[in-house]
């Protein structure tokens, strides 16, 4: 009887335990993301705290993979050591950056700027990398090799954090030589930094592998290469992933107020209240020119405007048009370095013609065109025809 009210107890115990989970399982709390503006304070808090509590050292090896390499510790009481804020050799800057209506200030060292080109923050790069929580724990590296990262927020094969697209377009690329037995690439002169990023413009509230959620994180890097990008995308039909089209111009060439930086505003979550300073919209519909597959809104796609007539393709009387089948932005010249590629083009993208009427007993009209003359292709400052509306002349 006792062996009884034994069992018995253990099987009531028992299926409260899992009556209890069941209904835990049922009742699970979904925790809504914290307030963007609320956790950037805390960040920038710690972020401060972290600059004027610790120093750093910076190799100097110049032609070496270890050249501008960043070493940063916790300063001991008494050490000498001067903090990375209040250090003079390296400056501390700010760039302010809007996001998730977030008036961001990202602190970033420039140890050289570098000497080539700048990225857009849609352009793919070529860098090297290391990141750090603020405790100093060392969360990823590239062990100092050469990665190629995509800064565009949508591209379909991944894109780097937010902060990184905003602080990489301060600095430049360097040189590169290639050996010629090895194929190795050695990279010189390039861009290098440390860019300390509010967890708002990393990972957030998801974190990632060993950081945490609503963490401030530590990168210091090198810029070596940079490929320009032409990003005008659209949405697959039966996929629903993101297809990258282009319209024939970098998106660097579409950079409208010419600050190294274009967004996507469509995005109005991200984005509810965007300073007018940054929009780069040349026929106001809404859309950015880099996503915009018709830039002045004439109803004739830029690609389109962009298209050479087939009589200029070539070589063709006697004068050589160049192979391409769209006009480059500007008259281009032939790259020695591509031996296998002729890159020529004598003429750039148009501005709407200037010539002589077709039949000037007649007013210019969509059958009745001007003729191009060469300044039209060639001009300093012409309006190009994809960002004029005005051309090409609609029929009646």
């Amino acid at each position: 009887m006792n062996k009884f009210k034994y069992y018995f107890i253990l099987l009531l115990a028992g299926i409260a335990i899992v009556s209890c989970n069941k209904s835990d399982d049922e009742d699970v709390v979904t925790v809504p993301p914290r307030d963007y503006k609320e956790q950037y304070k805390a960040d920038n808090d710690s972020i401060v705290k972290y600059l004027k509590s610790n120093y750093m050292t910076v190799v100097h090896a110049p032609g070496t993979p270890q050249d501008l390499d960043v070493v940063i510790k916790k300063i001991v009481p008494g050490d000498g050591n001067v903090s990375i804020w209040d250090q003079k050799e390296y400056p501390l800057q700010t760039r302010k950056v809007y996001s998730n209506d977030v008036n961001y200030e990202v602190y970033f060292l420039s140890l050289r700027e570098g000497t080539g080109s700048k990225p857009m923050n849609t352009d793919k790069i070529v860098a090297s990398y290391s990141g750090n929580l603020l405790n100093g724990t060392v969360f990823d590296s590239s062990y100092g090799n050469a990665e190629t990262f995509n800064l565009f927020a949508y591209s379909p094969e991944g894109s780097v954090i937010e902060g990184w697209s905003e602080i990489f377009p301060q600095f430049r690329t360097g040189t590169s030589t290639t050996n010629a037995g090895t194929g190795v690439i050695t990279y010189d002169n390039y861009g290098a930094g440390v860019m300390f990023l509010p967890s708002g413009l990393a990972y957030y509230a998801s974190g990632k592998g060993t950081i945490p959620a609503y963490t401030s994180i530590v990168f210091s890097f090198k810029l070596f290469d940079l490929q320009r990008m032409d990003n005008e995308y659209t949405i697959s039909s039966s996929t629903g992933g993101v297809v990258i089209l282009g319209d024939g111009v970098p998106d660097y060439l579409e950079d409208v107020n010419g600050d190294g930086y274009v967004y996507d505003f469509r995005n109005t979550t991200k984005y509810p209240n965007p300073p007018k300073e940054l929009i780069d919209d040349t026929d106001g519909d809404g859309i950015a020119d880099f996503v915009d597959f018709d830039d002045d809104g004439d109803g004739f796609s830029t690609r389109f405007e962009l298209t050479k007539p087939t009589t200029e393709i070539g070589i063709i009387g006697g004068i050589n048009y160049g192979t391409r089948l769209y006009y480059p932005w500007d008259p281009t010249v032939d790259n020695p370095n591509t031996p296998n590629v002729d890159e020529y083009e004598p003429r750039g993208i148009p501005r709407r013609p200037t010539g002589a009427l077709t039949d000037p007993t007649k007013p210019e009209s969509a059958t009745n065109t001007k003729k191009y003359v060469e300044e039209d292709y060639t001009a300093p400052g012409r309006l190009r025809i994809h960002l004029d509306k005005t051309y090409p002349i609609k029929k009646n």
